[in-house]
């Protein structure tokens, strides 16, 4: 793969830390919904790569104009580049990368399951599936520990009422912790609500994203469910 430049347009806080980074698209630049990058900063001596090298799933799909990347802030030296870059400053991206798309037979359900920021690559494929086959069957769980914490999640309850194809499963582990309230979910995805939401649809491609501990968590809880390995794909998010 070979390094392409992009420039930054704007950033936005869209939950409690955690922001978006909208970049410009160059031109001709593909890639499939639920593919990533490696966003590189310039001058960046970043904990994650020497040259300033970090992974992103890009939410935007593919359709759209721009590039953006979304991620938790923390105090980390490529993450506080990245919270400084001056808006207009150049960047590199290399990619795209990642198998985390979408199976092609249609008339199959796909079960996308995401934790916290894992969502990233997830907006990207329902954006798609809304431009281009807003009836396909999908279900997105989504957990966080708290309304306030929760990436994108107006975008997804639009889209799920827009959309037939779609519908949303947000929960919410750690209301005690939060000042708003919360009519939904508020259980952990454990095995009774996977076999709840794969019963109701018959045989699903299940998608997880999310924090390692979490991806691991979910695989052994869908195996538990009697749910086979080859049904199942995986993309962990490290650093987040």
């Amino acid at each position: 793969m070979s390094t392409t430049e992009v420039r930054l347009l704007r950033r936005e806080r869209i939950a409690h830390a955690t922001t978006a980074f909208h970049f410009s698209k160059p031109a001709g630049f593909t890639f499939k919904a639920g593919q990533a990058v490696d966003l590189i900063l310039p001058g960046a001596n970043a904990a994650e790569g020497d040259d300033g090298r970090h992974a992103f799933s890009i939410v935007s799909a593919p359709h759209e104009n721009e590039l953006v990347f979304a991620t938790r802030m923390r105090d980390s030296a490529f993450k506080n580049a990245l919270k400084d870059l001056p808006i207009g400053s150049a960047a590199q991206i290399d990619g795209p990368f990642g198998a985390l798309t979408l199976h092609r037979d249609a008339a199959r359900p796909a079960v996308l399951i995401a934790g916290g920021i894992g969502i990233t690559p997830f907006i990207s494929i329902l954006r798609r599936a809304a431009s281009e086959e807003p009836q396909r069957r999908i279900t997105l769980l989504y957990a966080n520990r708290r309304p306030q914490d929760s990436a994108f999640l107006a975008e997804l309850q639009r889209l799920a009422q827009e959309n037939s194809g779609l519908r949303l499963v947000a929960t919410m582990t750690a209301m005690r912790d939060s000042g708003a309230a919360w009519p939904g979910e508020t259980r952990p995805i454990d095995q009774a609500l996977v076999s709840e939401i794969g019963a109701a649809l018959g045989s699903p491609v299940y998608y997880l994203a999310g924090p390692p501990g979490m991806v691991r968590g979910l695989q052994a809880t869908l195996a538990a469910a009697g749910i086979d390995d080859e049904d199942v794909r995986v993309e962990e998010f490290y650093g987040y």
